[in-house]
């Protein structure tokens, strides 16, 4: 039987740094000189840009740690990101989770391994790309395709949350200001609405940012609305 994968772990054996696979039902780890790992991710990354640029994409920025990614991102802002699974500093998950929470570009996960826990990891992070090493241009193209129009998807269904939030945090303070109106004025709330509304035109700004400075006293002089 083939021995499962469990996991990469960094050692340092001798003063020199090496990656080691921790291997099920192995007698002994298997390690590989960083530099010999940094040789072999560097040639990888000059086939994926290669097959990039002969699809006619934009290779906007490389990086060789996950920690390098994720601040390329937040600097580029690229449509996708291509993160290995086993990148050094942060790992590629890891580096997904904090670019897809910042909503800052649709990622695609790239790895030699095609393990249970690695792709739920990866799902939970919101990538919806996940491809095994060695990637052909076949392979590679429909899955960047997939990640950037459901990111997109995602991105406008969370703009339409937050709005409707904003909207809802307005309206709270509309109504409390409305109260605080009417009790100063002696006027119905229906009438405080319109004073509202009257006011913010004079001002040019919005209800909920005049209601912001009633609630907080800003817009009251002696007991009533300034300006009334």
């Amino acid at each position: 039987v083939d021995p499962i994968f469990v996991e990469r772990v960094f050692r340092n054996t001798g003063g020199a740094g090496v990656w080691c696979d921790v291997v099920q039902s192995a007698p002994v780890e298997t390690c590989t000189d960083m530099a010999r790992m940094a040789l072999d991710e560097a040639l990888i990354r000059l086939d994926l840009v290669e097959m990039l640029t002969e699809a006619e994409y934009d290779v906007v920025g490389q990086a060789s740690t996950g920690e390098a990614a994720v601040e390329l991102t937040r600097a580029l802002r690229p449509d996708v990101v291509l993160l290995d699974v086993r990148m050094p500093v942060l790992d590629g998950i890891s580096a997904a989770e904090i670019i897809m929470g910042e909503r800052l570009a649709a990622v695609v996960m790239l790895t030699a391994f095609s393990e249970r826990d690695l792709v739920d990891r990866a799902k939970a992070a919101g990538v919806v790309a996940y491809l095994v090493k060695p990637v052909s241009p076949v392979q590679l193209m429909p899955a960047i395709e997939m990640a950037v129009a459901r990111f997109a998807e995602t991105a406008h269904l969370a703009a339409e949350v937050d709005a409707l939030s904003g909207q809802l945090a307005d309206r709270k303070v509309i109504e409390r200001a409305k109260g605080l109106i009417a009790g100063a004025l002696d006027i119905d709330e229906n009438a405080a609405y319109r004073w509202l509304q009257r006011a913010a035109m004079d001002r040019r700004t919005s209800m909920a940012r005049v209601a912001e400075r009633i609630i907080a006293g800003e817009e009251f002089t002696s007991g009533k609305p300034a300006g009334n």
